[in-house]
C-alpha cells in the first residue's frame, strides 16, 4: 500500500494550480486519508492551500497514446457543474481531462457474504463484477480509479477474496493510482489491497463522496442509493440501473453484479435534488437512454 505521510503530501504540492475562475467555489474540503496500519480515529486530515478546494491529484504530462478524444459508441456525454464527463453503459464514469475513472459499489464478495448467512448465491459475484470492470478500464486511458465506497459487501470481504480475485484487482491497478473511498458497508481501510484511502476527494470543480449530502452540493459525484429507473418499453415495462443527474451533481449506479437498486421516484432522489427535476440516464447493451425523472414509472405503476 502506498504511504500517506510526507511522499503524498510532496506530490500533491506539485499537482498543476488551476487558475481562479468566475465559478463560485464553496468551503476547503478536507480530505482523510489513511495509512494501512492506522485505526479509523487514526486518520489523517490535510486541507490543500491554493485557489482549488481539495485535494488534487498528479495529472502526469500530456495524454497518452490511446486516450479518447471522444466517448466510445456505448457511452453519452453527461455535464456535471460544467464538466463534461463520459457515462459508460457498464456503469462506470470517465473523466477525460483528468484520466479518472470512478465506479461505485461493488460490493464484492456479497455471494459469500451471504453464504455464511445461509442464503446460498452462486459464489461468481466477484469474478463476474471485476472481468466488467477490466472490459470497462480497457476502453479509456486511466490515470486515475476512485472506488466510491461499498467496494465490499462487508468489512471482512477482502480477507475472502479467492487467490485469482485478488490478483485481478493487483492487475487492474498496476500502474494506476486507486482510490478507495469509504463506504457504510467497508468504512475502514483494508490490509493488502493496494492504492490509497479517504472518506471523500475534491477535484476541483468536482467532490466525490459515498453517500449524497442531504444539502446543496453542486459537483458532487456520489453513489450509496444504487438508482434504477422503470420505463415503457415497446411492450412492456423495463428497470434498468442509471446515472441520475440535474448537471450540477450526479448519483452513480451500483456496479456489482449482485447490487440491488432503488427506484428513482424514491423519496430518497427528491430528498438529493429538491425535486424530480433531474434525468436518468439507463443504461442499455450497447447506448445510454436518457429519460426525465417524470417520465420514469414509481414502483407499483401498471
Amino acid at each position: 500500500m502506498r504511504p500517506c505521510g510526507d511522499a503524498i503530501d510532496r506530490r500533491l504540492r506539485r499537482r498543476r494550480r488551476r487558475p481562479p475562475t468566475s465559478r463560485a467555489v464553496g468551503a476547503t474540503l478536507v480530505v482523510a486519508r489513511f495509512a494501512h496500519h492506522e485505526p479509523l480515529a487514526g486518520l489523517v486530515k490535510r486541507v490543500m492551500p491554493g485557489p482549488s478546494p481539495g485535494s488534487h491529484l498528479p495529472p502526469g504530462a500530456g495524454r497518452p497514446q490511446g486516450s479518447p478524444l471522444c466517448h466510445p459508441h456505448d457511452a453519452a456525454e453527461i455535464v456535471v457543474a460544467g464538466v463534461a464527463l463520459v457515462a459508460d453503459c457498464t456503469g462506470a464514469l470517465y473523466w477525460p481531462e483528468e484520466q479518472l475513472f470512478v465506479i461505485s459499489d461493488l460490493h464484492l464478495e456479497k455471494g459469500s457474504s451471504f453464504a455464511r448467512r445461509g442464503v446460498l448465491l452462486p459464489p461468481y459475484d466477484t469474478a463476474s463484477t471485476l472481468e466488467r470492470l477490466a472490459g470497462a478500464l480497457s476502453r479509456y486511458a486511466v490515470r486515475t480509479v476512485v472506488a466510491l465506497g461499498d467496494s465490499f459487501h462487508d468489512q471482512d470481504g477482502p480477507a475472502r477474496l479467492a487467490a485469482a480475485d485478488r490478483a485481478k484487482l493487483k492487475e487492474l491497478a498496476r500502474g494506476r493510482d486507486w482510490v478507495w473511498i469509504a463506504g457504510n458497508h467497508d468504512p475502514d481501510p483494508a490490509d493488502h489491497l493496494g492504492g490509497i484511502f479517504a472518506t471523500s476527494l475534491s477535484l476541483w470543480p468536482l467532490s466525490f463522496r459515498h453517500q449524497p449530502t442531504p444539502q446543496a452540493s453542486p459537483g458532487e459525484i456520489a453513489g450509496h442509493l444504487h438508482p434504477v429507473a422503470r420505463v415503457i418499453g415497446r411492450s412492456r415495462a423495463l428497470t434498468r440501473r442509471c446515472f441520475v443527474s440535474d448537471g450540477a451533481r450526479l448519483v452513480m449506479p451500483a456496479f456489482g453484479a449482485y447490487a440491488g437498486g432503488l427506484n428513482i421516484r424514491h423519496a430518497a432522489f427528491v430528498e438529493v435534488f429538491g425535486a424530480l427535476a433531474f434525468t436518468a440516464h439507463l443504461l442499455g447493451q450497447r447506448r445510454l437512454f436518457a429519460f426525465a425523472a417524470t417520465r420514469c414509472l414509481a414502483d407499483g405503476s401498471p
